[in-house]
Order: C-alpha cells, then sequence, then structure tokens
C-alpha cells in the first residue's frame, strides 16, 4: 500500500520523503493557506520534493471552470493530480481532463455507486472519506472493501486512495481490505512505528547493557 501524506509543511514533507515513507502528497487549498504562502508557489515546491502524484484541488464548482483551473494545476509539474470533488461537474471535468493523459483525484467520496462512476469517467484516484463516515456512525473500512470488490470485478485501474485516515487502526484496516494508497496527517505515519511493548522492551535492553558497563563506541 502507498503511503501518501495529507499536509502542506514543507518540513513534514520533507523529513518523510528522506525516510522513504512518501509516495505522494495530498493537498487542498485550506492546507496551504494554513503556511499563509501563496498556494502556487507552495505546490510547486511540494513538486519539487516528492517525485509521486501531488494532489492539487480546484476551487471552481462547474464544470468548465474546474477543467480551466485543473489545466493550470496541471501546469505546474508532470506529478500533478488534480483534485476534483465527486459531484456531476467534477465527473465531467474528470472525463475531459483524464481524456487528455492528466492524473486525476476525484475527491470527497462516501459510496461505491459514487466511486463507480468515478472510475467510469477514468479517474486516476478515488478518494473514500473514512473518518468522515466513522463520524456518523458509518463503518468507512466498509465502503473501501465495497469499492476493492467493484474495482476487480470490472477490471478497473482506478487506484483507491483511502483518506480522512485519523488513527493507526484505519492504516492497518486499510492495508488488510486491499487499499491501494492511503493518505494521513505526519502525525498518524509516525505513530505507525510507535508499540508500548517496543518501549518496554528498548527500557529494560538499556537497563540491562547499562549493568555491563560496556560500550560499543
Amino acid at each position: 500500500m502507498k503511503f501518501f501524506v495529507d499536509t502542506a509543511e514543507i518540513k513534514d514533507i520533507a523529513e518523510l520523503n528522506d525516510l522513504g515513507m512518501v509516495d505522494g502528497v495530498t493537498t487542498n487549498p485550506s492546507l496551504i493557506l494554513k503556511s499563509g504562502r501563496d498556494i502556487i508557489e507552495v505546490t510547486k515546491e511540494i513538486c519539487s520534493i516528492v517525485s509521486g502524484p501531488v494532489s492539487a484541488e480546484v476551487v471552481a464548482m462547474e464544470a468548465d471552470a474546474m477543467i480551466a483551473e485543473g489545466r493550470k494545476l496541471a501546469e505546474i509539474a508532470e506529478n500533478i493530480a488534480v483534485k476534483l470533488p465527486l459531484t456531476w461537474d467534477g465527473l465531467k471535468a474528470c472525463k475531459v481532463l483524464s481524456d487528455e493523459g492528466k492524473m486525476v483525484n476525484v475527491t470527497l467520496c462516501f459510496s461505491a455507486n459514487q466511486a463507480l462512476l468515478a472510475a467510469k469517467a477514468g479517474a486516476t484516484f478515488i478518494s473514500p472519506f473514512i473518518g468522515r463516515l466513522d463520524d456518523i456512525d458509518l463503518d468507512g473500512m466498509d465502503l473501501i472493501e465495497d469499492i476493492r470488490t467493484i474495482y476487480d470485478n470490472y477490471g478497473f485501474e482506478t487506484q483507491i486512495l483511502a483518506a480522512s485516515i485519523r488513527t493507526v487502526g484505519h492504516v492497518r484496516e486499510c492495508a488488510l481490505v486491499g487499499a491501494d494508497v492511503m493518505t494521513a496527517p505526519p502525525e498518524v505515519i509516525r505513530k505507525l512505528a510507535t508499540h508500548p511493548l517496543t518501549d518496554k522492551g528498548l527500557e529494560q535492553f538499556m537497563k540491562d547493557w547499562a549493568k555491563t558497563g560496556q560500550k560499543i563506541l
């Protein structure tokens, strides 16, 4: 499963990328505006750090305007994936931009039917929002499983990009049910390396080693 990092913070992206933990980046205008910098400038810098897909989101709501914005965003770098909302206009824009050879990430997916439409429109990625479904007492993983089954049944090449990942449990479950990609905040990715028994084991190891009085260096 590929790891995308969901942030616009350059420091976090660079650190995780150096560790080989970043296969791509998802951003949105709200995340970038928190940095106080120009959207195009920040997106270009992210694309220079990460070789994988970098999602850049349109803000228009009508298909023609989405297409125009998508074309402009795609000019930033070759690894831009134009992020479009899962609306009828978004699907129209997806079809046009994907036919032009541009990567498209269709976002705000909350049903298997929506994911089916996105795949038929040629989306590179479909982004089901796990955490937001959990918020309304639905199981987001059920949606990932349904989409996986449908895509496998009919040979769709659209990649399932699990979004709204909030816990390390979400990451494990996405890997188990077959998501192609998951995108999570930097702090969630870092937490994947932690476990209380690892900490306890290291603490005991250091106590035992200290008793030997020996040094490696």
